[in-house]
């Protein structure tokens, strides 16, 4: 099977590790040719794999050029390269794909009515416009391709009642030795920071700041504890820093910075920046508990590795969380008061804080991206085998009409 992968929209975050995952697998599988449209700075990257070949297109940089330059140019590219299947990643389909199309969708903020209402309170009406009408092109994409995969049934199901269109669950993998695998990676500084919470309770929150993350209720929890830890010293530490020059996007980060101050947390909450990958694991085994109090979800990656690193984990409750996790502590999101208690509950409680270690280590092994190829790849064949046969029906009959698969508008 010859297969189009169209990771466009790949540039950061989630979706460039879903490449950096994916594509090697389909290297490895002998009966796989895979075609890769990747921004131009991340050929490089994947020109070594076998029977991999990088789309050699100048590519427009703007969002709005390259979406016109996916659906105009794109399809005959995508002939000419001969591919039996297209797979659509960033959340955007082709309208007029010429082979069968399975769109990979995985942003829940074009669906999440608190996101909407989070927009409008902090007046990001910039923001909510551009949320709305990319909104509208995700739902029509649903529609425009065959089959459209979600990473967690909670998110499937939340797709299928927006769109009404054919949508399955497909979760995303953890490759447990590729995270573990470097050691000592740790800059000094890190580490010192690290060890001087040794005496605290220390808790990890894993993710770039955004409003849909929800850092506010977190902070105020982290105020709430004062009281209720009876002494306890506790330190928050954060994965990015509350500057907007290294905020990706448009996310202003004033209101959580000054919320900081006005609740004197400068000594609570340790921002750490940005950490490599690489290094994830050393920031995971040097905490105590997993907190995150996004309003909205797909999957979090962070969930999983937490869960590996043997981190209890303590969550808002939406779908995708309780999918995941399986087994957590769970909060209103927007309940800093019920995120303290809960967070009182674990640290006071060292056999719940075992056997929800316990249980997290055990349920990480559930994610393989091996199994989530085979299965987007079993899903590709049966639309692809179709094609081929409803082709051959078309060319048997002399029909000038291409076929026009269910979910086409």
């Amino acid at each position: 099977m010859h297969i189009f992968l169209n990771g466009l929209g790949a540039s950061a975050g989630a979706g460039l590790t879903y490449l950096y995952n994916v594509i090697p697998r389909l290297s490895a599988m002998p009966e796989v040719h895979t075609t890769l449209a990747v921004q131009p700075n991340l050929r490089d990257e994947f020109r070594g794999y076998a029977k991999v070949n990088t789309l050699a297109e100048a590519i427009p940089p703007s969002t709005a050029q390259r979406f016109w330059f996916e659906q105009s140019k794109l399809p005959k590219l995508i002939r000419q390269s001969g591919a039996d299947l297209l797979i659509s990643a960033g959340n955007f389909a082709l309208r007029s794909s010429p082979i069968p199309q399975i769109l990979l969708s995985g942003n829940s903020l074009y669906t999440s009515r608190d996101f909407t209402h989070d927009l409008l309170r902090r007046r990001s009406y910039g923001m909510w416009l551009d949320t709305k009408i990319r909104g509208l092109f995700a739902k029509k994409s649903v529609h425009w391709a065959d089959c459209t995969i979600a990473p967690t049934e909670a998110f499937a199901a939340e797709l299928r009642r927006w769109t009404g269109g054919n949508v399955a669950a497909i979760h995303h993998g953890f490759n447990c030795e590729i995270f573990f695998s470097d050691q000592g990676s740790l800059p000094e500084e890190l580490k010192q920071k690290l060890a001087s919470a040794a005496d605290c309770l220390r808790l990890l929150f894993v993710s770039h700041y955004n409003y849909y993350r929800n850092f506010e209720t977190l902070f105020r929890a982290i105020a709430l504890l004062r009281a209720k830890l009876h002494g306890r010293r506790v330190r928050l530490f954060l994965t990015c820093r509350l500057n907007s020059d290294e905020t990706p996007g448009t996310y202003k980060t004033d209101t959580a910075a000054r919320l900081i101050s006005e609740l004197e947390l400068q000594d609570e909450i340790v921002q750490l920046g940005a950490i490599p990958y690489h290094a994830l694991h050393e920031i995971y085994h040097a905490c105590d508990i997993y907190v995150t109090p996004a309003y909205t979800e797909t999957f979090a990656h962070p969930l999983v590795e937490a869960m590996a690193s043997g981190l209890p984990i303590i969550a808002s409750d939406v779908s995708a969380h309780r999918e995941i996790c399986r087994e957590a502590l769970f909060f209103p999101p927007f309940s800093p008061q019920a995120l303290a208690d809960r967070i009182v509950q674990l640290a006071t409680d060292s056999n719940l804080m075992h056997r929800l270690a316990a249980h997290g280590q055990q349920r990480a092994h559930d994610f393989s991206w091996d199994c989530h190829v085979e299965q987007l790849l079993q899903l590709g064949r049966s639309y692809a085998a179709d094609d081929a046969s409803f082709s051959r029906a078309d060319v048997e009959a002399s029909s000038p009409k291409r076929w026009l698969r269910p979910n086409s508008q």
